[in-house]
């Protein structure tokens, strides 16, 4: 996924990620590092040098050089221009932007308290300096001006749709609405900014505070010697000598549910899972979903909206509830149905071992590596020691970018990094130029969210002179030193998904900072990194990284086979999981404000059933306590976005195989026609220069094993 920077207000409203300060900072900010643009290449972050109470002083002096800024604009006295307007508004907020994008890439990355502390006190903040601008009469009367004679001001396609877009957002931030109302939003607006990231903050102190603790390594049998050498000491350095801690992830499943023997252990291990956030305590997010549902649901009935999922939908591809809801429900009834199916596969296995019991949501994983081993003759713990980090990533994802895109990397040591772990890569196109900086932050933490993710710290704009500083953040577990770092298959996939929205922002050739790298609807950003997951199995990638760890080995092609004959395994659950999670994200926030509901569990229990998926030894992929994408802000009622884009990359898919393949003329042309465009225009259109045609639903039905073939 791409995430969005915890408290960047300036960037997700249209505001510039320009790196030259436009104004004098005040004494206020005299040896703060964050004053002006950093010196190094790419004006890369100078980590080393900032330290946690630059922020707060740094937040206030961009905002108020920003609203001096959009003063200037707004009561200027010459007529309304696109260069005295728009362009000034694009460069508008350099210090602001700077800081809030390395801040929000920090508190997601390698937080504190510290951090956690100024995230609370400035969301609302930055809540009320975003309306400040955007609910700013005069300034929206020169947008307006603008936009009304927009086919008379004879500007290029790119400046055309960024004036189009202005005034959209201006709209859709509440520019029409009357004084009193703009107040009322202003209100709302700052109460949903504290409540996301009172929410985002539970999530992951509750993450970190539900591990499984035990008190035997019988009880972890199953778990690799290595792993369970881990749990005892994740417990010592929690006070809990010899104890053993496994910590969860922000899933419902938990990867060592695949493992462990003891069905107690699991069912111990599942429980604490799906209870977080619902259970009582400092960290019970229950009444802040209810509280973050009224909100929104406030602020769509005051924009003029049925429901918050109508507003934000407005503005995706997708564009309405309507179309959200048929894709989701004709994808329902057939991912059930299957994961039935696959639910009798894995109980007749238990019934056949004399288990005594009926599969439950702790035993999938568990019964399906059984059944995987069974059919395919392989189980996951056969793949990993040829999946080694440093092979996947130099040799995997790399090797596959070289080969579709000519691209190449070098590895340097000089740059600072906020944590001994991050790697970081000077990238160089083709013709041997610079194109960007890449930043590899592969290891779970417990000051870390959880999931995998990108985010810029500068973005690309040939209007500022900027170019990309990506990061791609993974969780996965930090071996014992001395150990290699083995991943599972889903964590390959995982780095190439999450390198495919890196390329979208180092291949950005855009004018305009708003429409950089991957500032596209939601519900299309998830595309072209679906699109380089295809690599990860691609027989040449494959057999250039795929190789043990101690011998060199190649992965054995009969291995191999069965990977690839697997992969339509298990998408019942797969399928299931998503789609409940994506279902309950449109149940919350298609509700109006008077129909929340007052009891967070009852009503997730009832929308399941009512959907045809409250099917319990499939959980929802996230329940809406720990939601993070809906409730955090990022993809609120935008969790289908992954299907949606989905569609969109198994056509391509598709394409890349009818056209040969892993070639530079078919990365090229990606790179062309959409990679390198940013959201320079309607993100179908986009699609359809690439493909010739609007996407088709069967090579995604066919991936998924729908088609009841």
């Amino acid at each position: 996924m791409t995430r969005p920077h915890m408290l960047v207000v300036a960037a997700a409203l249209g505001v510039a990620f320009s790196q030259t300060v436009l104004a004098v900072p005040a004494a206020a900010l005299a040896g703060n590092p964050l004053a002006t643009a950093s010196t190094l290449p790419f004006h890369y972050p100078a980590f080393d040098k900032i330290k946690d109470e630059h922020f707060i002083p740094a937040f206030n002096e961009g905002m108020r050089i920003q609203l001096k800024e959009i003063d200037a604009i707004a009561n200027s006295k010459a007529a309304p221009s696109f260069d005295n307007t728009i362009v000034a508004m694009e460069k508008s907020g350099a210090l602001l932007t700077r800081v809030q994008t390395i801040f929000g890439n920090l508190q997601g990355a390698n937080t504190n308290d510290k951090l956690d502390a100024i995230d609370s006190e400035m969301s609302p903040k930055l809540a009320a300096h975003a309306d400040a601008i955007y609910l700013n009469a005069k300034l929206y009367a020169r947008v307006k001006a603008l936009y009304d004679k927009r086919t008379t001001l004879k500007l290029d396609a790119e400046s055309e749709h960024l004036l189009e877009r202005y005034h959209t957002d201006f709209v859709r931030a509440g520019a029409n609405l009357s004084a009193a109302d703009k107040e009322k939003l202003k209100a709302i607006n700052g109460t949903i900014a504290k409540l996301q990231t009172t929410f985002t903050q539970n999530v992951l102190k509750e993450t970190n505070a539900s591990g499984l603790v035990v008190d035997t390594r019988e009880e972890l049998a199953g778990m690799s010697p290595a792993a369970i050498d881990a749990a005892a000491a994740a417990a010592k350095a929690k006070g809990m000598d010899g104890k053993f801690f496994v910590a969860v992830v922000n899933t419902s499943g938990q990867p060592p549910l695949a493992e462990l023997t003891n069905r107690a252990v699991r069912e111990k291990l599942m429980a604490l899972s799906l209870a977080r956030g619902s259970h009582g305590g400092e960290f019970d997010n229950r009444e802040v979903v209810l509280k973050i549902a009224k909100a929104r649901a406030e602020k769509a009935t005051l924009l003029g909206y049925e429901n918050f999922a109508a507003y934000s939908l407005e503005d995706q591809t997708a564009h309405d509830t309507a179309s959200v809801n048929k894709l989701l429900s004709e994808l329902a009834k057939p991912a059930v149905s299957n994961a039935r199916k696959e639910a009798a596969d894995l109980q007749a296995v238990v019934d056949a071992d004399k288990g005594g019991f009926k599969i439950g949501a702790a035993d999938w994983a568990f019964y399906t590596d059984k059944v995987r081993a069974q059919r395919f003759a392989f189980d996951e713990n056969q793949l990993k020691p040829y999946f080694e980090l440093n092979n996947v990533l130099t040799n995997g994802v790399f090797y596959a970018a070289n080969k579709l895109y000519g691209l190449s990397f070098k590895e340097r040591k000089d740059l600072p990094v906020y944590n001994p772990d991050v790697r970081v890569f000077d990238v160089f196109d083709a013709d041997g130029k610079q194109l960007a900086i890449f930043i590899a932050d592969m290891y779970a933490r417990s000051n870390k969210q959880g999931g995998a993710w990108m985010n810029e710290y500068i973005s690309q704009s040939s209007l500022l002179g900027t170019h990309s500083v990506v990061a791609n953040h993974l969780n996965i577990p930090k071996p014992p030193a001395g150990e290699p770092t083995l991943l599972t298959y889903d964590e390959v996939k995982t780095a190439f998904h999450e390198f495919g929205h890196a390329l979208h922002g180092m291949f950005s050739n855009v004018k305009y900072p708003r429409f950089s790298g991957t500032s596209v609807p939601r519900d299309f950003v998830e595309y072209p990194s679906q699109v380089n997951e295809m690599w990860a199995v691609w027989p040449e990638v494959l057999s250039n990284y795929a190789k043990h760890y101690k011998t060199g080995e190649p992965m054995p092609k009969e291995l191999l086979d069965k990977v690839i004959a697997s992969k339509k395994f298990n998408q019942g659950f797969l399928t299931t999981e998503y789609l409940s999670a994506s279902l309950l994200d449109q149940r919350w926030h298609q509700l109006t404000p008077a129909q929340i509901p007052t009891d967070v569990l009852g009503f997730e229990a009832q929308s399941l059933k009512d959907m045809g998926v409250d099917f319990a030894p499939v959980p929802p992929r996230y329940r809406t306590t720990y939601f993070s994408h809906s409730f955090s802000g990022g993809y609120s009622a935008g969790y289908y976005a992954y299907l949606w884009s989905e569609k969109l990359d198994a056509d391509t898919v598709e394409w890349f195989k009818e056209n040969g393949g892993l070639q530079r003329k078919n990365g090229d042309w990606f790179r062309a026609k959409l990679l390198s465009r940013g959201g320079t225009d309607d993100a179908m259109n986009l699609f359809r220069n690439f493909r010739g045609r609007d996407p088709v639903i069967e090579p995604l039905l066919e991936r998924r094993g729908l088609t009841g073939k």
